[in-house]
């Protein structure tokens, strides 16, 4: 099929070609009707902005990349869609790279990968150091995510995780538990999330006047739902007494639910279980999850609003932000549900 033209798509309008570029470049000063006019002969003649073009034109490609750790994971794949439909809302499509926690990986997101083909990204390192990221070249503007980076020269969005895991502690001794165990510690861990929840999970049980117990800190040796439940069955056939539990994330809280069932221990009834991220995995669990809920749609527009700034020519220090976050209560650790009190 021929490819149809700027020039086509002034033709059926009836309009000049520099009335088309300033509708697809969405200038402000085109009046409505003739942006509906210039829209509707784009829409019947099926017209796609050459990038190409409107990179020589403008300096810009109208795409960003995400680059996150693992493109399956529940939280990230989530946190995706609202980023993709931020961006979508005021006209930029997304590009999405998958590092896999790979250092050489992630190094080339910020470094030259990028470079030319986006505007802007925004990244979730995980094996990346804070002045690493700072030492690296900034030819493409960079927001990062997550806890593992704090360089005072990039913009970074998070929650307050050591907050959230308190929260979820003072949930847990609320509703009467004084076993709160922590699931768990990851061998090789180089996320930065789990060191400040378990920080959190420690600060809430001082806050409540627990003793802190070591043996209430579950290890696993990856980030799975499989060695999750592997470590909770272990926990429960070695007689560690504990009826509440914080996880790390709901993939691990999954695996604590359906290992718990195997050992015949009622949730919530015996052990109240707190998961982390408030996906979908955890909305239809069985029960369902209680799950720490950042929010990722806020998430998604603050980081879209810092990248753009940048693309637009910001170039101050790095601004960081907290976003909101909150515990979204459900069977697995609800109201009025306390602990079946040992004999």
């Amino acid at each position: 099929m021929k490819r149809v033209r700027l020039a086509d798509v002034a033709e059926a309008a009836g309009v000049s070609m520099k009335t088309v570029s300033n509708v697809v470049h969405d200038y402000p000063h085109v009046t409505p009707d003739m942006r509906r006019k210039v829209q509707q002969a784009i829409d019947e003649l099926g017209y796609k902005p050459n990038l190409t073009a409107r990179r020589l034109a403008t300096g810009k490609t109208g795409m960003i990349a995400l680059a996150i750790p693992e493109i399956d994971h529940p939280y990230f794949s989530e946190l995706s869609r609202y980023i993709a439909e931020e961006a979508s809302r005021v006209g930029y499509r997304v590009i999405v790279e998958q590092t896999l926690s790979n250092p050489a990986a992630e190094r080339a997101v910020l470094n030259d990968r990028e470079t030319g083909l986006v505007d802007g990204v925004i990244f979730h390192p995980v094996r990346m150091q804070s002045m690493e990221v700072a030492r690296l070249q900034r030819d493409v503007p960079v927001v990062l995510l997550g806890e593992s980076v704090m360089a005072v020269t990039a913009d970074h969005v998070m929650i307050d995780n050591v907050v959230a895991a308190q929260e979820g502690v003072q949930h847990l001794v609320g509703e009467g538990r004084r076993r709160i165990a922590f699931l768990g510690v990851v061998a090789g861990d180089a996320t930065g999330s789990t060191d400040q929840r378990l920080l959190g999970y420690q600060q809430g049980l001082v806050d409540a006047k627990i003793p802190l117990d070591p043996g209430l800190v579950l290890s696993v040796s990856d980030f799975t739902p499989e060695e999750s439940a592997r470590a909770v069955r272990d926990a429960v056939a070695s007689g560690l007494v504990f009826d509440g539990l914080i996880c790390r994330d709901d993939r691990f809280a999954t695996g604590a639910l359906f290992a718990l069932r195997q050992a015949g221990v009622q949730v919530p009834r015996d052990v109240a279980v707190v998961g982390w991220d408030d996906t979908e995995l955890g909305r239809w669990a069985s029960p369902s999850l209680t799950s720490v809920a950042p929010d990722k749609r806020e998430l998604a527009s603050t980081a879209l609003a810092l990248l753009r700034e940048r693309i637009d020519g910001y170039h101050g220090v790095g601004r960081h932000r907290i976003v909101s976050h909150a515990l979204t209560i459900r069977e697995s650790a609800p109201l009025g549900a306390p602990a079946l009190q040992p004999h």
